[in-house]
């Protein structure tokens, strides 16, 4: 028997660090040839490490969420015959594998900071089940759990296979705290805590947001725009195109309003490189679209969107946010855009603050659309109205033009007629 050893390989781009996201394997695994071992995330993308062997998980290099160095060993195998590691060798000496193509998405920027994950409390006494099983106990154990106000899935048990007995319930009744209004252990004190790593994609999003913070200074710009014109041009386009072309929502027609008010002030559709102490001003306008998907926020890229159409934009919208939550989005659908809009849809809210995608200069951010009372020619009328949000890098954009260019967005967002004029 032998041992093959198994680096973490050079990704290449320079890149000297790489983090264990995920292992599929864990000690005393049997492995065969091809079958992913780790997933591994560099700046850019999620990559698959598969096994190129037979054999026997030995040792693992690292923990899920540990950074390590190309080079290193990312894990060891008991193969038959001599192995790549030669007797008296270091783990250092082995070969290095070849790291298949990204299987997942990358691991692009998101444009407004997303809240971490919740830490779930629990009884410290109590036992957590996986998701998905069902504490198991008699109709009779649930139906006087259900009077108490006891959650069984906190519920240690005692009996055979874990099973739920009434001196269990009795137990953790008294350890809870009964309620003025004898509401039972529902209002007991909870007490534990549980420590999430941020790992993989979260990390990511997390360096790129404090990095964003710390290298630019932001200052924010909101207008309120009424939108009753054009929420009835949207309606009335949706009515008579929409089986055959798709429906609109707000987002095409923000796109073309951005797309034409970058032509007046192009300082806005820019790339700030502060090491190099250079601005890039861009030609074409390629719109970060910010996404949720089930790992966090990315930022997926409309390219040229001043050559789209409505639908066209609309469309393509659309396929970027399906490829970023499927996982299949390519590193260029993820990367390159130079300005980037943010909206929350129908949780917009009033005001945001969003964060800029760095090395972006600006960021037009969506706020909820409701309608209120308004003054208009004297008189008391309903009318749609939206607030937008924006923050801009007051390095290189000064709070005069940044409101000048949120006022040209205004002018033809509230005379929609306007977008469909050269």
């Amino acid at each position: 028997m032998g041992v093959h050893v198994i680096k973490m390989p050079d990704i290449g781009e320079g890149i000297a660090e790489v983090e264990v996201v995920m292992w599929h394997v864990k000690v005393g695994d049997a492995v065969t040839e091809d079958m992913i071992l780790a997933d591994v995330m560099t700046d850019k993308a999620t990559i698959e490490i598969p096994s190129p062997v037979h054999g026997t998980v030995l040792a693992l290099g690292g923990e899920a969420g540990q950074v390590m160095a190309v080079g290193a060993t990312l894990i060891e195998i008991e193969v038959e015959g001599a192995g790549n590691l030669r007797p008296g060798a270091s783990a250092a000496q082995a070969a290095a594998p070849k790291p298949v193509a990204p299987a997942a998405a990358p691991a692009a920027p998101p444009s407004i900071p997303a809240p971490l994950p919740a830490p779930a409390a629990a009884p410290r006494s109590a036992t957590l089940r996986p998701a998905g099983e069902k504490p198991i106990a008699s109709p009779a154990v649930r139906r006087r759990a259900w009077d108490l106000g006891i959650e069984l899935q906190f519920v240690s048990g005692s009996g055979a296979a874990g099973r739920i007995m009434q001196e269990d319930l009795d137990a953790y009744a008294a350890r809870g705290v009964q309620s003025p209004a004898g509401g039972g252990a529902r209002y007991q004190e909870l007490n534990g805590e549980q420590a999430i790593p941020i790992i993989g994609l979260r990390r990511k999003i997390a360096q790129k947001m404090q990095d964003a913070k710390r290298r630019i200074p932001h200052f924010s710009y909101v207008e309120e725009i009424d939108v009753t014109e054009l929420e009835a041009l949207r309606a009335r386009l949706n009515e008579q195109w929409g089986t055959q072309r798709g429906r609109l929502t707000v987002l095409p027609l923000l796109t073309r309003a951005v797309v034409l008010a970058l032509r007046q002030f192009p300082q806005m559709n820019a790339r700030f490189d502060d090491d190099a102490g250079i601005v890039t001003q861009y030609g074409a306008v390629h719109v970060g679209i910010a996404t949720q998907t089930e790992a966090g926020l990315m930022v997926t890229v409309m390219r040229h969107a001043e050559a789209r159409d409505l639908w066209s934009c609309a469309d393509e919208t659309a396929r970027l946010a399906a490829a970023a939550r499927s996982g299949k989005a390519t590193r260029e659908e993820l990367s390159g855009s130079t300005i980037t809009i943010s909206s929350l849809g129908a949780l917009g809210g009033i005001v945001t603050t969003p964060v800029i995608n760095h090395p972006e200069v600006a960021i037009i951010g969506v706020n909820k659309i409701v309608e209120r009372p308004m003054i208009r020619a004297g008189a008391m009328v309903a009318r749609k109205m939206m607030n937008l949000s924006s923050s801009f890098d007051h390095r290189v954009v000064d709070g005069m033009h940044a409101a000048e260019f949120i006022q040209a967005v205004r002018a033809l967002l509230e005379c929609p007629a306007m977008l469909f004029v050269e």
